[in-house]
């Protein structure tokens, strides 16, 4: 039974002996390799405390001898690290074109990474699509799935786990059919957990990249689709449904977007995503299949095309400044395939110039495609070490 102390109960052994083991877990694996002495002086508990936590951490198969420190004064110390092998947690990304997966080990190595071009139409085809891409990546370590603690799925849209239904999910057709969390649990277990798409970029951008330094940022994703993932005080924000930075839906003026889009999508959305791109670029004549072609043909000198990226750049300030003026972070980081397109930083940013109330610091994110990823592996991580220790603290 798992260790607890009502309000006012004195804490018992067991649950002093579970934090003082969680404590111990928390620095090794911020230090990577740690000795008994350190840890006693960095916790403040006892060396006997501290052999006997390390004794059952290992035991539970949490944490083991990773060799020994030379050339100090006194006995080699013995060092501990995270054992790797503890358990392994799956990440996985569904978009409309690709779906990405990786999967790396309680340590936080990536053990293995991949990427396929998906071709499902349906929502039980995207999920044998993530299912097939999860069996070969677990084959490439000679893994099981149940050697997988936790599933983490970025995803278009927003869970609402009080209904235990995904919405604004509209970019991948059948998405949001009740059945899909039903369908989900069934193939990745019980555990899996859903994480907006552009929250897990945010949560790679906290780990990896500008949200590193900063306790407050905000990552805005520019590309199929538009979103924020907003990080204040150091963690990420939600809202109480889960739509937080559902900036697709800010009622800007888009006069030259598709109406029908707009309906569906969200002005913002309709307007400034690489769809509202080609949109504008062929109600002014020019044959264009994509937005990179619109981005390019600006570059290139072309007039049309570069009113159309000016208007972008607006448009994309406008919703900057709508951040800024509610939030007010230390940095403004803009991602996704248009977000990271040449010159459209320094041409928000010159348009912010003349609407923020405060200046505002506007970096382009160095992530690439594999972000959403990275992001549910961080997220993962959290959660399966979650698992682990309240499962060692039941054994």
């Amino acid at each position: 039974m798992t260790a607890s102390a009502g309000p006012g109960t004195p804490a018992g052994p067991q649950l002093i002996r579970a934090l003082n083991e969680e404590l111990l877990l928390a620095r090794i694996r911020g230090a990577g390799n740690i000795s008994r002495a350190e840890l006693a002086r960095l916790t403040g508990l006892s060396k006997p405390t501290v052999s006997l936590a390390l004794t059952n951490l290992e035991r539970a198969g949490l944490v083991r001898a990773s060799g020994v420190r030379t050339g100090t004064p006194g006995p080699n110390a013995v060092l501990y690290e995270i054992r790797p092998e503890a358990g392994y947690v799956l990440a996985l990304d569904v978009g409309r074109e690709y779906v990405r997966g990786a999967i790396a080990d309680v340590a936080g190595n990536v053990r293995a990474r991949d990427s396929v071009a998906t071709r499902a139409k349906t929502r039980r085809g995207r999920v044998s699509e993530l299912a097939r891409l999860a069996e070969r990546l677990c084959g490439r370590l000679g893994l099981s799935r149940a050697d997988v603690v936790q599933t983490v799925l970025g995803s278009p849209g927003v869970y609402d786990p009080r209904r235990d239904a995904l919405s604004l999910a509209a970019a991948l057709e059948g998405w949001e059919d009740p059945q899909l969390p039903a369908d989900l649990r069934a193939e990745f277990g019980e555990s899996i957990l859903i994480e907006n798409d552009v929250d897990a970029a945010a949560m790679a951008e906290q780990a990896h990249g500008h949200g590193r330094d900063v306790e407050s940022f905000a990552f805005v994703s520019i590309g199929t689709g538009i979103g924020l993932g907003l990080v204040l005080d150091g963690r990420l924000r939600r809202g109480v449904h889960g739509a937080a930075g559902e900036i697709a839906y800010l009622p800007l003026e888009t006069p030259g977007a598709d109406p029908e889009d707009v309906r569906r999508r969200g002005g913002l959305e309709a307007a400034a995503s690489a769809a509202g791109v080609v949109y504008a670029a062929r109600r002014l004549g020019l044959e264009v299949a994509t937005a990179r072609d619109v981005f390019a043909a600006a570059a290139a000198g072309d007039e049309r095309a570069s009113r159309v990226v000016d208007d972008e750049a607006r448009v994309i300030a406008r919703a900057v400044c709508s951040i800024v003026a509610v939030v007010d972070p230390e940095v403004v980081v803009l991602g996704g395939g248009i977000g990271k397109a040449v010159g459209l930083v320094e041409a928000v940013g010159a348009q912010l110039a003349g609407l923020a109330p405060v200046p505002v610091d506007l970096r382009v994110s160095a992530l690439g495609a594999e972000s959403v990823v990275d992001g549910c592996l961080a997220s993962g991580l959290e959660r399966a070490w979650a698992r682990l220790t309240a499962a060692g603290r039941s054994a």
